[in-house]
């Protein structure tokens, strides 16, 4: 595809998973994260099938001219405690989304990729501007995740993940994960230990919150 390098935000369209998207979804995800497709820790087929099966409209597929370029997976939950402490797997039914809970008031972003050659042109904004307008029209709460410490490794041995979290919260470090959320209007609540088994986080991850606006509360 000629424009797939060169692309502009404007021609980048998201719409709906669909299950003919499963196996290019699965190629993307062995691009977009490498270091964690070698430990199998990306979506695989039967994952993808479900997430389909039990929260269709949570499932987003970022395109150009017909090939995905990016997609992200959400669920619905319900935390109790609002920021209960939680891992990767506890919170997505290890990756299947059995955990899904239509009558939660988060939405969760259990992951989102864009294919590391079109990077920085806008995908990742978009696929979360689509979650947002799920979080609004399905009227819920807030939008959370957690988000891998992505550069820490580069930083343990002089910082303490809290203390990582807060220098990139404060502009003077910059984390491939949490600057860009914090960039899409997410607010840095707490540090997640043993989230997932990730060598570059050393298994920490953000904590991140974006409120919905727009919410309206039963009365």
């Amino acid at each position: 595809m000629s424009s797939f390098y060169v692309l502009n935000s404007d021609s980048v369209s998201i719409r709906q998973t669909a299950v003919a998207d499963i196996p290019e979804i699965v190629k993307l995800q062995e691009e977009s994260f490498a270091d964690l497709a070698k430990i199998g820790n990306i979506w695989l087929p039967d994952e993808l099938k479900s997430h389909l099966d039990i929260f269709p409209q949570g499932q987003l597929v970022a395109e150009v001219e017909g090939k995905i370029v990016g997609s992200a997976t959400s669920l619905i939950i319900q935390l109790s405690p609002v920021y209960a402490d939680h891992t990767w797997n506890g919170i997505t039914g290890n990756g299947m989304l059995t955990t899904h809970f239509p009558a939660g008031d988060s939405l969760y972003g259990a992951d989102i990729s864009t294919h590391p050659r079109v990077r920085h042109k806008g995908i990742g904004h978009k696929l979360y501007q689509g979650r947002k307008d799920i979080a609004m029209r399905m009227n819920l709460k807030r939008m959370i995740g957690g988000g891998r410490l992505y550069n820490y490794c580069e930083y343990s041995e002089i910082l303490s993940p809290l203390q990582y979290a807060k220098e990139v919260v404060e502009c003077k470090l910059h984390d491939l994960v949490l600057s860009f959320d914090l960039i899409n209007g997410f607010n840095f609540i707490k540090i997640l230990s043993i989230y997932l088994d990730d060598a570059r986080s050393l298994n920490y991850a953000s904590f991140i919150e974006w409120i919905n606006p727009h919410y309206l509360q039963s009365q």
